[in-house]
């Protein structure tokens, strides 16, 4: 039932759309007290997601190869020993089971962004700019657990809460709020949650009711610190167990009615947002530690860094950062099993001749004790490959590596017909037993291309610029081939391995810069072709989130003039739910630095920092994201880079001033007019004179 004040202003018209005036959602904020009466309005509409038992009916909100990624990342964090669960099995009563259980969410919230603060933020930190409290009864004010459980308020604890330190409200408000964390009911019966456990509606709605009060608080909230509006992190836990809930969506389109206070939000929910559930795993183990390496957790882990994003911006280390390391410590690892093994191994040895009782002294030797490691595989000049796809399979010859950064790819032409040629792009082996750093890598670079390329083609998208996926398949090895089942691997090194070819090949930017031949009309051509891909794509919501030097490549042919193609799609972004944006310290966006997520001219703008620096601008030595934000912000106000592509073109000039205009906006970028006016600007070879 509505609350009183609710009741009262029934007589009164005060209804507005597309976000209102502060003082209006404050007032429905005030007014948007009770979960139930909203669970009223949303519990047919959940009812109808969740009937299918069979099926988990919510998206995931995040991709497992990113936990995967932040997995390795937090490898080597410290994270802090708990001692208690929501579900302690040396408690009997239901009372003490819930109050431990409401403490070791507390303890593990605080755990939980005390390890992320210092690994990734301010490693040096002895002060943390967050802490953890509780919400309390119909009020939905704020107290520590430990607080309200001696004061006897125990069953009025509804949740808990990630906030920021707030001098002026030591309490907390909930414009404070980082990140919601809510404890299922009925703690003692959920011991046999599994993974495939479907919350109760009851649950998902009270869920949904916390995180839409918090983003209508934070859309009117006056402090300094702007947590996003737009979305919100809630944990679910029950048991040992726990998921991740992610609520997003545009509250401008929310009817802020108050009369209809419930019945606005409910329509909102049902027509506006985004509802986003992982499936429940385990966070604590028997002993009422938190399995800090196990995906239940690791995914509420990922939540919690995300929503620190929100306040404190982009990490000075990043998770590439982090998990840059993965491959030494499991190098590191290896080594040191290799040493027990051989310590355990040369004792048995010892053991076995002192009991032969003889009188000659033997002489162990050192061969028998060496462990052989597996070495990487490679492929050299000259290597012939069979390749099979769904279609057939062919041989392919290596005749060219190439080496940009951190990315080893190949040319290779066809066995058939040696005339033609490709990009060769060589996943990970499938049969190593553990996942590198670098295998990550030619994840993005294989399977997550192909993926997008392969959407950009089932869109209807069709540009000279963008490159064609030749053969998506895998290796094959020529001769009996003895893997057990279809689609299974031999003992052949390579099969398996997946692979990506694709076409036209080109030589890169970097290599025709050093060539010298990359002058003011390259330049130009090169700003056309590439926002001519782009232009390509965005009516798509394709956005490319890679765009560098390394991911441009150069075509000449005898037919036509040159041109270039964008290439390196493994990072590109198909849709909003996408998290696969990748940080460069010189060409990514400046949102992409300050929010970890592209806007509308991102690509654009990484384009403008390829041209600058390719055509001879200052490269700065930056060491941190606050270095690059700094060097852009500079750069830009200065307009050091205007005036370089200025030596160019007064078009490029003026195209950066229009980068500059829609740098962190969401306004799109009009690529017709840009491609028309550097259209006009490119020299025909032939001719001489300026393309129409």
């Amino acid at each position: 039932m509505e609350d009183l004040e609710s009741v009262k202003s029934g007589n009164k018209n005060s209804s507005t759309s597309g976000g209102g005036l502060s003082r209006d959602i404050k007032a429905f904020l005030r007014k948007f007290v009770d979960s139930d009466v909203l669970k009223g309005k949303l519990v047919n509409w959940l009812e109808d997601i969740t009937r299918d038992d069979a099926k988990w009916m919510f998206d995931a909100p995040f991709e497992l190869v990113d936990l995967q990624k932040f997995d390795y990342a937090l490898e080597g964090v410290p994270f802090e020993q708990l001692i208690r669960m929501p579900c302690s099995v040396y408690e009997s009563t239901s009372s003490s089971v819930e109050a431990t259980a409401y403490l070791a969410l507390e303890d593990f919230l605080h755990a939980s962004v005390n390890g992320l603060w210092k690994a990734f933020w301010d490693p040096e930190s002895k002060l943390l700019p967050f802490y953890v409290s509780s919400i309390h009864g119909k009020n939905l004010r704020f107290y520590q657990a430990e607080e309200a459980i001696a004061n006897g308020k125990l069953e009025k604890l509804r949740a808990s809460a990630i906030m920021v330190k707030n001098r002026r409200h030591l309490r907390g408000k909930w414009d404070d709020i980082v990140e919601l964390a809510l404890l299922l009911p009925d703690i003692g019966s959920f011991h046999s949650i599994n993974g495939d456990f479907t919350p109760p509606v009851s649950v998902i709605s009270e869920a949904i009711f916390f995180a839409v009060r918090v983003l209508l608080a934070r859309s009117i909230s006056r402090s300094d610190i702007h947590l996003s509006s737009t979305s919100v992190f809630v944990l679910l836990v029950a048991s040992k167990y726990g998921a991740v809930m992610k609520l997003e969506g545009d509250l401008d389109l929310l009817e802020v009615n108050l009369n209809s206070v419930y019945e606005s939000v409910a329509a909102w929910v049902k027509n506006h947002s985004r509802i986003s559930i992982s499936h429940f795993d385990q966070i604590w183990n028997k002993f009422g530690n938190a399995n800090w390496g196990d995906i239940g957790t690791v995914q509420a882990l990922y939540a919690t860094y995300y929503s620190m994003i929100q306040y404190a911006g982009l990490p000075k280390y990043t998770i590439e950062d982090l998990a840059a390391d993965h491959s030494s410590r499991l190098q590191e690892r290896r080594n040191q099993r290799q040493m027990e093994n051989s310590i355990v191994n040369s004792t048995r040895v010892l053991k076995l001749q002192h009991r032969a009782a003889t009188s000659e002294i033997v002489e162990v030797k050192e061969e028998s004790f060496k462990v052989c490691s597996s070495k990487p595989l490679t492929l050299d000049i000259g290597s012939n490959l069979s390749i099979e796809d769904s279609k057939y399979q062919k041989g392919y010859c290596i005749d060219e590596i190439l080496s940009e950064g951190e990315i080893v790819y190949y040319i290779a032409s066809s066995v058939d017909d040696p005339r033609q040629t490709f990009f060769l792009y060589v996943g990970s082996n499938p049969t190593q037993l553990e996942t590198s750093w670098e295998d990550m890598r030619s994840w993005y670079q294989v399977q997550r291309q192909t993926k997008v390329l392969s959407a950009i083609t089932q869109k209807g998208v069709s540009s000279k610029y963008i490159p064609e996926i030749a053969v998506s398949g895998r290796i094959v090895h020529p001769g009996h081939c003895r893997k057990q089942a279809p689609g299974g691997n031999c003992e052949y090194p390579w099969c398996g391995t997946p692979v990506l070819l694709t076409s036209p090949v080109g030589m890169s930017l970097p290599n025709l810069v050093k060539s010298g031949s990359f002058g003011s009309d390259e330049a130009i051509r090169c700003c056309h072709d590439c926002l001519s891909a782009l232009s390509s794509i965005a009516s798509s919501g394709i956005r490319h989130g890679d765009i560098r030097p390394e991911n441009i490549i150069h075509i000449t042919s005898f037919t036509s003039q040159p041109y270039y193609i964008l290439t390196g799609w493994g990072h590109a972004i198909l849709d909003e739910r996408d998290h696969h944006t990748v940080l460069n310290l010189h060409f990514s966006s400046t949102s992409t630095l300050q929010e970890g997520k592209l806007c509308a001219a991102s690509d654009a703008e990484s384009l403008i920092y390829v041209l600058y620096f390719s055509y001879g601008g200052d490269v700065p030595m930056l060491d941190s994201v606050e270095d690059a934000l700094k060097w852009r912000e500079t750069a830009w106000s200065k307009r050091l880079i205007q005036q370089k592509l200025g030596d160019i073109s007064a078009v490029l000039k003026a195209f950066a001033d229009y980068v500059d205009s829609l740098c962190a906006t969401p306004y799109p970028i009009d690529y017709n007019i840009w491609l028309r006016r550097l259209r006009r600007e490119i020299v025909d070879g032939d001719s001489s004179s300026h393309l129409e």
